[in-house]
């Protein structure tokens, strides 16, 4: 007489991860040849997951099991609505109500249910402006014929400045843009007007955020790029400044003040010796520095960075590039602004603003205007917000640890210097994206998506928390 077994949950549960890291594999092998073809590297990786994540619930695997073997780390917006009590901390799980982002009577993890007092407040706020704007004559409702965002709005970000970054420059010379993004497109559109259509050269440095990149080629504009090394924590040295700048074309160097990807930080010595290289090139040089990561670190050290932008010949020369994207986690709402520390520069480029939105939207700004008094009301969002990011990247740099004493993945792990939300590591020999995903179920983006080599990959902490492990 035979015994049947019954199977427990344990090996169910074995029978489904293994289904899982079977799909993982197969995912894996059909996106590689798809970069290797030229495709979007971040575009593949986000691809990948997102399919990845609705197969395995079509196959009916449970959503626990899900999160923990198809894990995103390709791009670095944090969800707020996914902040785990138990990873994260019951401290933070309450943040996108204090934001305003959570619904009146929304549910968030480990029974804590939105109160939505700041998301009907940002609305009351809103109502409260368009008044005010309107009391002075101001109708958002009509055509903003200089294109720049309203003159209140425009006040309030340059306070914000001055609180952040204990500088700021008048309202006429800040211009406000659809994200960081949109500000730099239209910064290049109106050089490119402004210089008769005559080609120039911009300084990129790699590994770098390939957007603005794509953005200068797509108007003829030529690249020149820097190759940064890891010995110098892969910024830009001043004698590799110093060659770029050689060209009599070069007339703009572009970088992120706090990297994207590399999550290493400018030092304010290390920005002094920069712009003492372009203070003693030609006078039509001008640095345009992407700051959308210059909030996520510590307080201090940001503010000392930017302390050295306050110089008043350095100041002349720099368009600062900035957004509530990534160091509020507010990527969706799209606020961003330009500034602009030669004043002549920002009136004539005002003509780029005008040309390609006409006019930005009225409950758009309205709403921007109402957020910046939330952060300027309680700075202990901002307080929060980069507690958590601190949090995230201390664990996930334990955890990388941990996997690679298991699947010896890594040449190098980096602690990086808390620029960014991001890790930057290298991976070793015969190992790549696709292959750390297929083991581990991290999606992370490979060094090529940055105009760098694919034995490293940026990873992360946003999208997802990060599970504890043992040192």
């Amino acid at each position: 007489m035979s015994i049947r077994t019954v199977p427990t949950r344990v090996s169910v549960a074995e029978s489904i991860r293994d289904e899982v890291a079977q799909l993982r594999l197969a995912a894996a092998a059909e996106a590689r040849p798809k970069v290797l073809a030229g495709g979007a590297p971040i575009r593949v990786m986000a691809r990948m997951v997102t399919d990845l994540a609705a197969t395995c619930r079509e196959r009916g695997i449970p959503e626990e099991i899900i999160a923990e073997m198809v894990i995103n780390r390709s791009i670095g917006d944090v969800d707020t609505r996914k902040i785990s009590a138990t990873l994260d901390g019951a401290r933070f799980v309450p943040l996108a109500d204090e934001m305003g982002l959570a619904l009146p009577g929304e549910d968030f993890d480990g029974g804590y249910v939105a109160t939505g007092k700041r998301y009907r407040w940002l609305r009351n706020q809103m109502l409260r402006y368009e008044r005010m704007l309107l009391k002075d004559r101001w109708d958002l409702r009509m055509y903003d014929l200089a294109g720049v965002g309203n003159p209140l709005l425009r006040e309030m970000l340059a306070a914000h400045a001055q609180r952040l970054w204990g500088f700021t420059v008048p309202r006429e010379q800040i211009h406000v843009s659809l994200g960081s993004l949109d500000g730099l497109n239209k910064f290049w559109q109106g050089l490119r007007a402004l210089n008769d259509m005559k080609e120039y050269g911009v300084i990129f440095p790699a590994p770098g955020f390939n957007v603005p990149e794509w953005q200068v080629q797509t108007m003829g504009l030529r690249m020149e790029r820097i190759v940064t090394r890891a010995e110098d924590h892969f910024k830009v040295t001043p004698d590799q400044l110093r060659a770029a700048l050689e060209p009599e074309d070069v007339r703009i160097f572009y970088f992120i003040a706090s990297s994207n990807p590399t999550a290493f930080a400018y030092s304010p010595d290390e920005l002094r010796a920069l712009f003492d290289v372009v203070l003693a090139s030609r006078d039509d040089v001008l640095i345009v520095a992407d700051l959308a990561y210059v909030g996520t670190g510590e307080v201090a050290e940001d503010r000392a960075r930017m302390a050295v932008f306050s110089a008043p010949e350095v100041l002349k020369r720099s368009v600062l590039v900035n957004s509530f994207s990534k160091t509020h986690t507010l990527t969706g709402d799209r606020f961003g602004w330009v500034v602009f520390g030669d004043a002549d520069l920002a009136q004539q480029l005002s003509v780029a603003w005008m040309n390609s939105c006409a006019s930005l939207p009225a409950d758009w700004q309205l709403r921007y205007m109402a957020v910046a008094q939330l952060f300027h009301d309680h700075p202990e969002i901002e307080d929060d917000i980069r507690a958590l990011y601190r949090l995230r990247r201390e664990k996930l740099v334990r955890q990388l640890h941990a996997i690679n004493r298991e699947h010896h993945l890594f040449a190098k792990i980096n602690t990086d210097d808390g620029g960014t939300v991001y890790n930057w590591s290298q991976l070793r020999q015969g190992e790549d994206v696709f292959s750390l995903f297929a083991k581990t179920g991290i999606a992370g983006v490979p060094g090529s998506a940055f105009g760098y080599s694919d034995d490293y990959i940026r990873l992360s902490v946003g999208i997802n928390p990060v599970p504890d492990v043992e040192e």
